[in-house]
């Protein structure tokens, strides 16, 4: 049997196991309280093997499999605390780092991609991976210019690796549900299977983040690196320090969580305005805080990575988003239903109280409503669960709802940013980027 059919197996297998292994901690559990054990403990104890082995084989597998780990790591923030400990310190790992690729596997990729000469690119070239991603890792370089360079290289088999941890994901999604309430995992899966093909594609991840370079080059706010070089397998861009805001998110002053959320919040609205594209990766992982030697906050920016997923939008972001978040801010109840209903959120055969829908979204739309709003995992959880909650009448419309195809990507990019702006803790003058950027939103006063 070839390495590849048997690597294959391997991360089925592996994936395979895990709901079975689901449902054998659950004996254990059933096992421990009857003969006394207190239930809290238990449940603590549970949660805490199941996050375990849930993202140590995620991380192992890389590919699809921690593709999913890091797109439900942002809503880590949703659980509730007694549950959230074992889950924050897994999903972190899954943000930054993951088992290398071995140095003989880099160099064949190099080779194959850049030719037998590949070293004669670079002044140095360092075989220890700086970062590690779910399809590809990233190692430090000098060009041959003197720039100092990032160099991603994709795993080998990536494209067969993610389809078929996808869908082995997909097949007991329900299972992992409990994770994080409120969130629906098996769409999902199905987006992110649905975005393989085009995040294998260095090509394009080089046009999007080449477009975003030239349009941020002299911004005071973001910094994008450009793009050196790129290849089917290979893409080299420039070299950008800075504090993961993983980082920031454990060990952040106020000063950092407060800015960084702000420049979280201005790239997400202000990139589509400006480049007719929006950056649809939005972990921790992929974002830098760079202090530029300054002390003085309003002299921070933020350092964004890793734009092999984004959703293009010529025209921006859809203005019926920033209108009917005005009208429900204004209280139009029937605009909003009917901006709603036109959009395709409310279907034809679907009869919903306005009022009702307008109450189901002001709680989620408050950051909008005020000057500034403070994130936090506490306020997250309280939307989870009111969402979550089959005896929420909030739960009970959401059900009711649709979401457009066209909005999918939006929608979860939007939640995973609110989810990285709780992990932060920031406070955050959201309202000011809708009116800078988002159409449709700027007549609210």
């Amino acid at each position: 049997m070839s390495d590849l059919p048997r690597k294959a197996i391997t991360r089925t297998a592996k994936l395979a196991a895990l709901p079975l292994g689901l449902a054998g901690r659950a004996t254990w559990g059933l096992g421990r309280r009857i003969v006394g054990e207190s239930a809290d403990l238990v449940g603590r104890e549970l949660q805490q093997r199941t996050a375990e082995q849930l993202f140590k084989v995620l991380g192992e597998l890389k590919g699809g499999a921690m593709k999913f780990g890091q797109a439900m790591s942002v809503f880590e923030s949703a659980l509730p605390e007694e549950l959230a400990g074992p889950y924050r310190a897994a999903l972190t790992k899954l943000q930054d780092a993951a088992p290398p690729m071995p140095t003989r596997a880099v160099h064949a990729v190099l080779g194959e991609r850049l030719g037998d000469d590949w070293r004669d690119l670079f002044q140095k070239f360092d075989d220890t991976p700086s970062a590690a991603a779910s399809i590809g890792q990233v190692h430090h370089a000098v060009w041959r210019d003197g720039r100092e360079v990032a160099v991603k290289v994709q795993y080998p088999g990536a494209g067969d690796a993610l389809v078929s941890d996808l869908t082995q994901l997909a097949r007991f999604a329900r299972l992992l549900g409990p994770l994080v309430p409120g969130i629906d995992v098996k769409p999902l899966v199905t987006e992110l299977k649905e975005r393989v093909c085009e995040e294998l594609d260095y090509e394009l991840e080089a046009e999007a983040q080449q477009a975003h370079a030239e349009e941020f080059a002299d911004d005071p706010d973001v910094l994008v690196p450009a793009v050196v070089h790129r290849s089917e397998q290979v893409l080299v861009t420039e070299w950008m320090e800075g504090t993961p805001l993983s980082g920031v998110i454990s060990d952040g002053t106020p000063e950092q969580r407060d800015r960084a959320g702000q420049l979280l919040a201005r790239f997400l609205f202000s990139g589509p305005a400006r480049t007719g594209l929006l950056h649809a990766d939005p972990h921790p992982g992929n974002f830098r805080l760079l202090t530029d030697g300054s002390d003085d906050p309003e002299d921070w920016r933020l350092g964004v990575l890793d734009f092999g997923t984004v959703d293009r939008l010529p025209g921006g972001l859809p203005s019926p988003i920033g209108e009917a978040l005005r009208m429900a801010l204004d209280g139009e109840a029937e605009a909003v239903h009917a901006r709603l209903h036109a959009e395709g959120f409310v279907k034809d055969t679907v009869e919903l109280d306005p009022e009702e829908v307008l109450e189901y979204l002001l709680p989620i739309i408050e950051p909008a409503r005020v000057a500034e709003f403070s994130f936090s995992r506490g306020w997250l959880r309280g939307q989870a669960a009111r969402l979550a909650d089959p005896r929420s009448p909030a739960h009970q419309l959401g059900k009711r709802l649709n979401l457009p195809p066209s909005y999918l990507l939006i929608h979860r990019v939007t939640l995973s940013t609110i989810g990285v702006l709780c992990q932060l803790g920031a406070t955050v003058r959201l309202r000011h980027e809708l009116e800078s950027w988002l159409p449709g939103f700027a007549a609210a006063e």
